[in-house]
């Protein structure tokens, strides 16, 4: 049985970094549920076979090519989206990228890399596609922040920095486009096991540090996070905008210290 209250069916859903990880999970979700998914990256080719293998609903992924550090590509990936399906119902967004090092080596350019696309091209994206939310007076925008938001962690300095904006930047456009009838919420990730992040977490320590800290005993996969995603695009949240979930299995409840009760 199917309950239309969270039904995300015939929805025009962009996908900012839909072509591997969090993003390609996130897309695969919306299609499999028979929204009409928009997939971006920077790589053609990469963007076109994720598109390809995620196409097993009703409606096939289309791939866009957009880089969010250059406006002008924004710019296109609106313009783009709302010309060949005349709306856009949700802007996720995924795209960011990290750098691990000691606060003191972080090179300016570096620092300007990091937040160029996990904070200047989130607000530059989700303007533009707020300008066409506010035009057709509706539309969800869900952002992915980060456990780091909570209790930066060591080694991720400007990424913790940008994550921060982000969780502002959810609050205050919440804050300003909800006249329109726009929402605004954010996904806040705990430890996630990726093909980027399976090389630090196949560490033996790392396991048993990240299983013995996390409450629910185990590290989060790709598809925990979908079901929060499909709650935010659909009516089930209708009354919600301005939050950060933390869908971390727990982490961010408490320091776990290692006592006996």
């Amino acid at each position: 049985m199917q309950d239309e209250l969270f039904s995300v069916a015939g929805q025009v859903v962009v996908v900012s970094g839909g072509s591997r990880g969090i993003g390609e999970a996130l897309a695969a979700g919306f299609v499999q549920r028979g929204a009409q998914v928009i997939i971006t990256g920077r790589e053609a080719a990469t963007i076109e076979k994720t598109a390809s293998d995620i196409s097993t609903g009703p409606l096939p992924a289309v791939p866009m090519v957009c880089d969010v550090a250059q406006l002008e590509d924004i710019d296109q990936l609106v313009k783009g989206v709302v010309s060949r399906f005349g709306r856009i119902d949700t802007l996720v967004n995924v795209a960011g990228v990290n750098k691990r090092k000691k606060v003191e080596t972080f090179s300016p350019d570096e620092y300007d890399f990091i937040l160029n696309v996990n904070l200047r091209g989130l607000f530059f994206l989700s303007q533009a596609v707020g300008k066409q939310m506010i035009a057709q007076k509706s539309g969800t925008i869900i952002n992915i922040d980060s456990l780091n938001t909570n209790s930066p962690l060591k080694g991720v300095m400007p990424y913790a920095i940008s994550k921060a904006g982000v969780s502002m930047m959810t609050r205050g456009m919440a804050a300003e486009w909800g006249e329109h009838r726009i929402r605004v919420n954010a996904i806040a990730p705990g430890f996630i096991l990726t093909d980027m992040t399976n090389k630090l977490w196949s560490n033996p320590t790392m396991q048993k540090w990240g299983n013995d800290n996390t409450p629910l005993k185990r590290l989060g996969r790709v598809d925990d996070l979908v079901g929060t995603a499909i709650y935010l695009a659909s009516q089930a949240s209708a009354f919600m905008t301005g939050q950060v979930l933390y869908v971390d299995g727990g982490m961010s409840a408490g320091t776990l210290w290692p006592i006996e009760l």
